[in-house]
């Protein structure tokens, strides 16, 4: 069973286009966000730039750039590569590290994603909701083989594939609907609906079922199946999925996968709610 791949390198557009990892427009942002957005630079299919590069992409001035640059440099989120330009820097690779330590979502679901990847031969993921993307945390594989590109830190097209899918039924609908006006054309072409009440009809069936199960949607030949995390306010906070591959997946060994994606989904959500319950 082959590798799994990614569907397109098209991703970072379209959360640029849904406002995602973009620099806020109509309205004056202060010179904090304009050094921070300069990390928004940093895409899978541009990842070094030259400062004229910046100048020109941030409409911002010689002196000011170097500036932000400075400070981004001292704290080691940047680095500057001799005849080449900027790259992410250590401290992206430190944070992450302290993430993996910190995150509960991560501590508690891996346990839950390693249980299901002995049962079930596929690949689990945790994925969580992040700035109009949908952001993988966690992989974990099985010991068949199969792998997929979707890993840590990669984000996932947003209306595509059960584990995004699965969250977009259970956003806000003013931000479902924003979503949606951004990208019309992805939401009909993976038969959501043309119009939004289609695709809030689409999304309210996947909600009163609890999960959601797609075919081939990322990848040819495999099924998606995954269900949402909640926090304690029953907003979505991610959603916990596993792929397995299309063939010896008949109807009742999918109805089991599915029960065991939904109940280690739901096992994840309470334990996110004890531990909201826990901070004072």
């Amino acid at each position: 069973m082959g590798r799994l791949q990614r569907r397109s390198a098209g991703d970072s557009a379209a959360r640029k286009r849904a406002g995602g990892r973009t620099a806020r427009t109509g309205a004056r942002r202060s010179s904090l966000e304009k050094m921070i957005g300069i990390l928004d630079l940093f895409e899978e299919e541009h990842l070094r730039w030259t400062p004229e590069q910046m100048m020109a992409r941030l409409a911002c001035p010689r002196s000011t750039l170097y500036r932000y640059l400075r400070v981004l440099v001292n704290a080691g989120l940047i680095t500057s590569l001799p005849d080449v330009g900027y790259a992410l820097g250590p401290r992206i690779a430190e944070l992450d590290y302290r993430m993996r330590s910190s995150d509960p979502l991560i501590s508690n679901g891996r346990p839950l994603l390693e249980a299901l990847a002995k049962e079930i031969p596929g690949i689990g993921l945790l994925c969580r909701y992040y700035r109009g993307c949908v952001l993988c945390v966690h992989q974990q594989a099985g010991a068949n083989g199969i792998r997929s590109s979707y890993e840590r830190g990669r984000a996932m097209p947003i209306a595509r594939g059960a584990a995004s899918r699965v969250i977009l039924a259970y956003l806000k609908p003013a931000h479902l609907r924003q979503l949606f006006e951004s990208q019309a054309r992805e939401f009909s072409r993976v038969g959501m609906g043309r119009s939004f009440a289609k695709v809030q009809e689409h999304l309210r069936q996947i909600r009163r079922q609890g999960h959601c199960v797609t075919r081939g949607e990322v990848t040819p030949g495999v099924i998606g199946i995954a269900a949402p995390v909640l926090d304690s306010e029953a907003a979505v906070i991610g959603s916990l999925s596993i792929t397995v591959p299309e063939s010896g997946a008949n109807t009742r060994r999918l109805r089991s996968i599915t029960d065991r994606v939904a109940f280690s989904a739901q096992v994840l959500t309470n334990s996110m709610r004890q531990g909201q319950a826990g901070v004072p």
